[in-house]
């Protein structure tokens, strides 16, 4: 069935569709369609599954921990300083080895408040161990939760939904929606082998010496690097039963290109047609769309970018005192492995200033012939800056 809805009700939808169990709401512009959406799901009778109503964001994910460590399916959505405020307990839903599936709309951080999309409040929480995924559009939004449930259950960690505030929260697309029993045969009830119950008493994150708290650390590591790898797997799956696939890293004309662009979220369709017109005009440029950043898709990062000779990459965010977050990711990950590569960061479309084609193509001749628009600060260049 097809259907034209906002990336907030895909999000709703997606979770209804998931068989959620513990839905933990709190309101914030621009993610609150999801949680009404949710409300009016369960209302109806549509959903059975317990929805609570808390005083937080802090809360919303507390409540989300408490029912995923009894073997409940938990999902919770926010956004901005929501996210921020979630911040020490999102290191316990990571520990813990918690399953939940949360729905973040990117949008910038106060002060100034800002409703529009910006991506450092989520990538602001890349340490914390959850797996972040960040959609192109309203139905990889839609899919990548269902993804998420699969591969989150799988290896027992969190995972983050990322979509960008307003350009996929309030826009609305035509999107497949999945069949509930095809749903159901890719995302089977989760049976975890350890969960409380009052019929056989357990505790989950006790107190620990050095040595054993140093396993654990190590072990989550681990399963955190084989993400990708198993994210990868369930997207072949999903392409096989739904036709649409969902990988970590989507490459287009990168084969023979000499400039390869790299983006996150919907900017990556920005990107595509600057290399389309790019191409027209004689410049061998590819684009590399990073959709998760946790973890980081190192390996297939470097086999992209080999025998390229600039990579320009456009951040919705910055690490103040560095430079773009993107741009430090794959600076890391190319060290070492790709020592003829240039490198340019840019920081772009922050607080929500579009990023079109034409200021991507802009971008990319600032870079071959070393002048243009971007303004210098420090290792990064910006491009809105006001006097």
């Amino acid at each position: 069935m097809k259907k034209v809805m906002m990336g907030t009700e895909a999000a709703a939808l997606a979770a209804k569709l998931a068989r959620v169990q513990v839905v933990s709401a709190y309101p914030i512009t621009p993610q609150t369609v999801t949680v009404e959406e949710l409300a009016e799901i369960i209302g109806r009778g549509d959903l059975e599954a317990k929805y609570i109503n808390v005083e937080s964001e802090h809360s919303a994910m507390a409540s989300c921990i408490g029912a995923a460590a009894t073997g409940a399916r938990a999902f919770t959505a926010t956004s901005s300083q929501g996210l921020a405020l979630m911040h020490e307990v999102l290191h316990y839903a990571s520990g813990a080895r918690m399953p939940i599936v949360m729905v973040n709309a990117n949008r910038a951080l106060t002060p100034p408040w800002n409703l529009y999309c910006d991506h450092t409040d989520s990538l602001s929480q890349r340490d914390t161990g959850w797996i972040q995924y960040y959609c192109a559009d309203v139905q990889d939004v839609m899919d990548s939760v269902i993804i998420g449930y699969r591969v989150a259950e799988s290896v027992l960690l969190p995972v983050m939904i990322n979509l960008d505030a307003f350009y996929l929260t309030h826009t609305s697309e035509l999107l497949e929606i999945p069949d509930q029993k095809e749903v159901d045969d890719f995302l089977p009830p989760y049976h975890p082998s350890e969960k409380l119950d009052v019929d056989d008493p357990r505790t989950f994150g006790n107190v620990c010496g050095s040595d054993l708290y140093s396993s654990f650390k190590f072990n989550r590591h681990k399963t955190m690097l084989n993400v990708v790898d198993r994210w990868n797997e369930a997207a072949a799956e999903f392409e096989l039963k739904f036709g649409r696939r969902h990988e970590v890293i989507e490459k287009k004309h990168t084969e023979d290109a000499d400039i390869l662009i790299i983006g996150i979220g919907t900017a990556s369709g920005a990107i595509s047609l600057s290399v389309d017109q790019l191409r027209h005009e004689g410049i061998a440029a590819g684009s590399l769309r990073l959709s998760m950043i946790r973890p980081f898709p190192v390996r297939f990062l470097q086999e992209a970018v080999g025998g390229k000779s600039k990579i320009i990459v456009v951040d919705r965010d910055v690490s103040f005192g560095a430079e773009g977050i993107i741009a430090q990711e794959v600076k890391a990950a190319l060290f070492g492995a790709s020592s003829d590569v240039e490198v340019h960061g840019f920081v772009s479309g922050i607080g929500g200033n579009d990023i079109t084609a034409d200021s991507i193509v802009q971008l990319v001749r600032q870079t071959i012939s070393g002048s243009g628009m971007a303004v210098q600060a420090g290792n990064s260049l910006w491009t809105e800056v006001l006097p």
